[in-house]
């Protein structure tokens, strides 16, 4: 090879294969570009909480069950996965601005008439586009632009898979409270039959009467067996969401003897012009959007001129005989007619724009009702806090008075059974009223934009 070849190679080897010169694996530093893996941490866990891949022995917190969530979740690899992706295709597009260096060796053997002679070759190829109208920048705009929803995407997912970790959570508790609630019930109604009982067995009661506390006691007993195996569903579905299967075991932290002074006063128009600047749904559509208007770019620029720089240099060999080659071009490249391709790709591109703006128009709308549904039902489940604690204590006056004219002879079996499935549901009533307060406080969070730990952590560290 003549030494105008290897001065030619050298420059070509310094022009193609910079990021390879410096060792590096990622030269435009995509993995820099996705958002980070989905954690705790990433959700404004305050404190170490590192992620465990097996359920704890001890009694599962509501944060505990947001951690496992977070961490184990399969939504939360598949999304941080597809951001990844976005991310690696950031970096093909922006690949596009390098030159591509191709490599070619060839070796044959070839007869004409009788004679045979061997053939080698060997060539490498420089080509470079040089300008093209905008083509590459719109197709790194839109890639960006792609990656953008993608990490918006996640953080949606995040807050999603937060809200649910608590709304099963919270389901788990009240279906437990629904069990302690069913077998308080079960024990009055024994009580109610002991006494219906006793009053049979001494002429002073009826046999209707005996029948009634009976049929009350079975009933109870049956409500009791129906709340436990809806408190293991409620479990198997927390497990679930944890990211375990639904078999695994697991114990959960005591309710909340005292439940929340809940105080909530807000304005919905500046709660819902909040949603719009933080919901990263709304972010993920409005990112779609642009992306789309890239694509218009792209679709017009591929119907227009390019010029690529293309060099190379080669060696051949027939029969003993070598020879070196070389050569320099410059190509211009004018599409004349691609049978409408181009007119074509611009109106899909032009409405895929106006479908994306749509889409994310709507999801404006979705946002505004969202949050207004999500107000409202905070603000009925404080109204119902205070409205079942009235209920819980006048039911249980009410049993009391109802248990005491019984067994004084002065009251009927109807009205005891009937003051004591009041005060069954009402303390049932009061505990479901209170955890929902904070599933409905968490989902007015989610349908801002504004779901993390900060909404948990207060109540961890003594505050109200």
């Amino acid at each position: 090879m003549s030494s105008a070849n290897l001065r030619l190679l050298s420059v070509l080897l310094t022009l193609a294969l910079p990021a390879a010169a410096a060792g590096l694996n990622d030269p435009f530093d995509a993995e820099g570009m996705a958002p980070l893996k989905p954690s705790p941490q990433l959700a404004a866990r305050v404190g170490d909480a590192p992620c465990a891949n097996v359920l704890p022995v001890t009694a599962l917190t509501a944060i505990d069950v947001v951690d496992l969530t977070l961490c184990n979740n399969p939504q939360t690899r598949e999304v941080w996965a597809s951001a990844r992706v976005q991310a690696a295709l950031v970096g093909v597009a922006q690949a596009a601005w390098l030159p591509d260096l191709d490599g070619k060796v060839a070796t044959g053997r070839n007869f004409v008439d009788s004679r045979s002679f061997n053939q080698n070759n060997a060539a490498l190829t420089l080509s470079w586009l040089v300008f093209d109208f905008g083509q590459r920048s719109a197709n790194v705009e839109n890639a960006r632009q792609l990656l953008s929803a993608a990490a918006s995407t996640q953080n949606a997912t995040l807050q999603n898979l937060f809200l649910s970790a608590l709304q099963s959570y919270y389901t788990a508790q009240a279906a437990r409270a629904a069990v302690l609630s069913t077998s308080e019930a079960e024990r009055a109604a024994k009580e109610g039959f002991a006494a219906a009982e006793s009053r049979y067995q001494v002429g002073a009661g009826t046999p209707a009467d005996r029948l009634l506390a009976q049929t009350a006691l079975s009933q109870a007993t049956l409500n009791r067996i129906k709340a436990e195996g809806e408190a293991r569903n409620t479990l198997g579905t927390l497990a679930n969401t944890m990211g375990f299967a639904a078999q695994e075991k697991f114990a959960l932290d005591e309710i909340p003897r005292s439940l929340p002074e809940a105080k909530f006063q807000q304005d919905i128009d500046a709660l819902i012009n909040e949603a719009r600047n933080r919901r990263p749904d709304l972010k993920s559509a409005e990112a779609q959007v642009k992306a789309a208007e890239a694509s218009v770019d792209l679709a017009r620029a591929q119907g227009r001129p390019t010029v690529s720089l293309s060099t190379g240099l080669g060696w051949q060999d027939v029969g003993g005989v070598s020879a070196d080659t070389g050569n320099v071009g410059l190509t211009l490249n004018v599409p004349i007619f691609s049978g409408f391709d181009t007119t074509y790709r611009v109106r899909s591109a032009e409405a895929q724009v106006d479908l994306r703006a749509a889409q994310r128009d709507k999801l404006r709308n979705q946002v505004a009702l969202d949050v207004w549904k999500a107000y409202q039902n905070l603000n009925t489940a404080t109204q119902s806090l205070t409205a079942t604690g009235d209920l819980v204590a006048s039911a249980e006056q009410s049993e009391r008075v109802a248990l005491g004219r019984y067994k004084a002879g002065v009251g009927t079996v109807l009205d005891l059974l009937t003051a004591q499935t009041a005060l069954a549901n009402a303390r049932l009533q009061r505990i479901q009223a209170g955890l929902d307060w904070y599933v409905y406080r968490a989902t007015l969070a989610q349908t801002v934009g504004a779901l993390d730990y900060t909404l948990l952590q207060p109540a961890v560290q003594g505050r109200p």
